[in-house]
This record gives C-alpha cells, structure tokens and sequence, in this order.
C-alpha cells in the first residue's frame, strides 16, 4: 500500500507504506515507497478491528419471532456484514439462559451455535470466536458451559446477572416500559404488562448459585479464557468479580462502577453504539462520558457492528481522543484484553489485519484484508495481484 495514511498505535502517518509477507507486516515506510502497489492511495489503513462483543448472529439466526434460519447460513451472512464495517476478529456473543419464550437464547441453542462456529471457522471470512455469556441465575447451564470450555470452544467468558431491579435494569419502571415497546416491536411476544411485572416477581425469586459461579470462573482462569462481569452498578460488586479473577468490566451501568474497575486494574468495555449515539439506550452511563474521564478502554459493537468504525472516528473528529487513540478503542485494547498479541495494531511481524477507509464525510470501508488476503472489496479501488507478499501504500 503506498501513499496512504497509517494510523499506528502512537501517531498517524499521514503518507506511508506497508509492506506484507506472508499474511504478516514486514515493514512500515513513512514517506512514498515508488515501487508500492498503489491500492491504497488516498485512503487511511487502520488495524483490523476486534470485537470482544456482538450480539448480532442470535438475531441473525432469528431476524422474527419464530422465523428460526440455519444456524450455519446466519453465520455465513453475519461473516460477510463484518468484513464489510472492518471487523476482522469478532467474539460473538452467545447467551447460555432462557429468557422467557426468546428460543434462541438457551443453554442447548448456545452449545448448538458454539459447534458450528467451532466447525466452520477455518472457512469463515472473519475470525469468529465464542463469548460465553453465563446467566448466574441458570444453574442448568453450568455443565454445557463447562464441557465448551474444557474442548476448547469458547473464547472469553461473560458472567452475566440480567435480573430486574439492579445491573442494567435497576429501574424496574423503565425496563417494564422497554419490555412493553419490545413486545410491539416483535408481536410474537404476547406478554401483558401485568405478565411482565409477573416475570419480574419470579426472576427476582431466583435463587443465583455463587459455588457454581466461582467454579466456572476457577475453570476458565485454568484454562487462560478472559473473565468478564456484565453490567457492573456497584464498587462492590466490581471488587467481588475482580476477587473470581474477572479482568474486563462490560458495560459498567454507572460512574462509581467504572471508576472501582480501573482502581481495580480492569479493561471497560463500553457500546460502541452507545458512544455513537452519545447516551445509553438504558439510561445509563454513557460511554463518551465515561472515555471523556479516561474510564474507558474498549468499544464493542454491541448490536450495531458498523457503530465500531463509525464511533471511534466521531470520537476523533470531535476532538475527544486523537485518531490513534480513538482506534485503540476498537483494535489494540480489546485484542490485548482478549490475549491476542499477534493483531490489533500496524506494527511489524504483527498479523496484516488491515482496513482501508476512505475518510470523506462519513467514513467508508473500501477494503478489508484479514493476514494480508482481501476478505472484502467494494471495486473502488484496485485489486492487488497478490497480498501475501506485497509493498501497500
């Protein structure tokens, strides 16, 4: 690539090169290299993305109530919506929970999708990884989660508590009236406001089995899987996940929880829609605020993949970060809480995850390469002959 700019881990190359062997970063040139194939001329090379949270193959799977697609074409049409916003590691998120008549998200739905991801990976534009999210409220969970686990199947490991009245859903009045908006949004869901306030009643009855949970977070520590808690609204419970060995803060709801976290040496994850959109669809922390205060360290697509490279430039423009701060968000940061030290970042002998954007008005992905082979092109730019050994500018 020649006569690009290169957004590096610590500054941005207004006119460089890269130079690519075999699928890796052989060389970075600040300056015009004149021997460089010049498919990325005009255009801003980023690090591949990497997105320790997706929520978006469970409603691939089921985009209507009830309307349940192939497990293996969902992934296949998620795969390719990815490459296309940049994203080259993608954890999808995968919940291991009944919650009310939602089939795709159960213990048995989790394992199903865990396998096929496992069996299709080698063939899969993007690099999918398993985010295992456990609701501590779902004991029978705990064995298929164990099992995944020990074959090698999942990725990072999310505890998870999304019982009414505190994490997220601390207001009980206003996750009746999201459940309420949510019932005509997906009609299939026939509860009445007095079932959902009936719901509520008996998800709060739940007993949460604290043996189990500290034994699943015992095994993933064994097995060096990145431990998560999930909507963190207190320094207390920060302090009692950081003791199971937890190292990432999702989504923490309020100020007091994000600021225990980083006392606590954890990474915050925050939404990246949420940082686009500039307020919480929940009403709770939001995320510019919480990077404005240097609380936050990681961007996660959430359910809104192209709000990844979209936030992380707003971020830029407005001046709240400069541009290779902001990408660190969505590249360096997640790929080092995930303990992936090969990607993240345009440095050599470092993976050739690479994303040219063309910074016009919105910014757009023109091309994404995953280890130096094209994974997506748009046709506005020229194709190379070969990117397993070749100069980018």
């Amino acid at each position: 690539m020649s006569d690009c700019q290169l957004v590096l881990p610590d500054r941005v190359v207004e006119r460089g090169a890269l130079r690519i062997e075999d699928g890796r970063i052989a060389e970075i040139v600040e300056g015009v290299r004149p021997d460089a194939d010049l498919i990325a001329r005009g255009l801003t090379v980023l690090p591949g993305l990497v997105d320790l949270h997706g929520d978006m193959l469970e409603r691939e799977i089921e985009p209507r109530p009830q309307a349940m697609l192939p497990t293996d074409l969902a992934l296949f049409e998620l795969d390719k919506r990815l490459v296309a916003t940049g994203i080259t590691t993608a954890f999808a998120a995968v919940t291991f929970h009944r919650f009310g008549n939602d089939a795709v998200r159960s213990e048995e739905r989790g394992r199903q999708i865990s396998q096929i991801v496992h069996d299709l990976r080698d063939v899969l534009l993007t690099d999918f990884r398993i985010h295992a999210r456990f609701e501590v409220t779902n004991p029978e969970a705990a064995p298929i989660l164990s099992s995944l686990i020990e074959a090698g199947w999942v990725h990072l490991v999310s505890l998870n508590d999304h019982t009414p009245g505190q994490g997220q859903y601390r207001d009980i009045e206003h996750y009746v009236q999201t459940m309420i908006e949510w019932r005509k949004l997906r009609k299939g869901m026939a509860e009445t406001e007095d079932e959902i306030r009936a719901r509520i009643a008996q998800q709060q009855s739940q007993p949460k089995s604290w043996d189990m949970v500290t034994n699943l977070a015992r095994l993933a520590r064994d097995r060096h899987i990145p431990l998560a808690s999930h909507d963190d609204d207190s320094p207390e419970k920060v302090a009692f996940v950081a003791g199971l060995g937890a190292t990432i803060s999702e989504f923490p709801v309020c100020i007091e929880a994000a600021k225990a976290a980083r006392a606590s040496g954890m990474r915050t994850i925050m939404g990246a829609p949420n940082a686009l959109l500039g307020r919480s669809h929940s009403n709770n922390l939001s995320a510019l605020d919480g990077i404005r205060l240097g609380l936050v360290d990681i961007l996660a697509a959430d359910y809104h993949p192209a709000s990844m490279l979209q936030s992380a430039c707003a971020i830029a423009a407005s001046g709240t970060l400069p541009l290779h701060k902001a990408v660190r968000l969505i590249s360096l940061n997640p790929a080092e809480a995930a303990g992936l030290a090969d990607r993240g970042s345009l440095e050599i002998g470092k993976r050739a995850d690479l994303v040219l954007v063309e910074m016009v008005n919105r910014p757009r992905v023109r091309g994404t390469l995953r280890q130096g082979r094209p994974v997506y092109w748009d046709g506005s730019v020229a194709v190379p002959v070969t990117t397993q050994d070749a100069v980018l500018q």
